[in-house]
C-alpha cells in the first residue's frame, strides 16, 4: 500500500498535548521507576482472557471507521478497504461520514445494529478486559480499558500518556493511554506486550 495511505490525517478531536522526543519513550505524567506489571494491567494481554477489540480510523480522506473486531481492523490497516460496511452520511461530530466496519453476519440482518454502531452510539458497554486503538495522524494510540477510551472520546485528549516513537509495526510512533493510577505504574508493559502480539511486530 502506498505510503499516502498509511498517513491517516483527519481527526475527530483537537491535537493531543502529547510529550514526544526523538528517538526515546516519554510520559507525559512524571512516572516513579519501572514496576513489574500488576493484575489490572495484565488483563488486557491477549493471552489471559477474551478481549474486546474496539478501534477508531480517522482517515485522510475526512471519514471515521469505527470497527469492533480485529480482523476487519487489520485488514483496513493493509488494504485501505471494508468489505462490508454500514454508512451514515454527516453523522460524525463535525459532520463527517461514519463508516462502520462489521462482520458478514452483521450485514445480513440489516435491522440490527453492529457491534461497532452499538459502542459508537454509547449503547453497548465493555464488561471484561478491553483492548483498542485509534489511528490518527499516522500515530497508534493505544487503550487497555474501556474507561480510558470513553474518556479519550468525551475529552478529546489524553492526559496521560507513554510513548514510543518508531515502535509500530512500520515504524509508526504508538502512543498508550494511562490514566491517574495507571500512570504511577510506569511504563505499561503489558499493554506495550499486548500491542506487540496483536501487530506481530518484536
Amino acid at each position: 500500500m502506498q505510503e499516502n495511505k498509511r498517513i491517516l490525517s483527519y481527526a475527530l478531536t483537537s491535537v493531543l498535548a502529547l510529550g514526544v522526543m526523538s528517538g526515546c519513550a516519554t510520559n507525559t505524567a512524571k512516572a516513579p521507576e519501572s514496576k513489574p506489571a500488576t493484575a489490572a494491567t495484565a488483563a488486557v494481554q491477549p493471552s489471559t482472557a477474551p478481549t474486546q477489540h474496539y478501534f477508531l480510523v480517522f482517515h485522510e480522506n475526512g471519514r471515521i471507521y469505527p470497527i469492533a473486531d480485529a480482523k476487519n481492523y487489520l485488514a483496513f490497516l493493509d488494504v485501505d478497504e471494508l468489505i462490508y460496511t454500514r454508512t451514515r452520511v454527516g453523522a460524525g461530530p463535525a459532520g463527517e461520514t461514519v463508516v462502520f466496519g462489521i462482520q458478514k453476519k452483521e450485514a445480513d440482518d440489516l435491522a440490527k445494529p453492529s457491534v461497532a454502531e452499538q459502542l459508537y452510539d454509547g449503547k453497548m458497554e465493555v464488561a471484561g478486559p478491553f483492548y483498542g486503538e485509534v489511528v490518527k495522524d499516522g500515530r497508534f494510540h493505544v487503550f487497555g480499558t474501556w474507561q480510558d477510551f470513553k474518556d479519550y472520546l468525551v475529552n478529546k485528549e489524553i492526559t496521560y500518556t507513554f510513548t514510543e516513537v518508531g515502535s509500530g509495526p512500520k515504524g509508526e510512533t504508538v502512543i498508550y493511554a494511562m490514566n491517574k493510577k495507571t500512570s504511577k505504574e510506569g511504563r505499561p508493559v503489558a499493554l506495550i506486550e499486548a500491542f506487540k502480539q496483536f501487530h506481530q511486530v518484536k
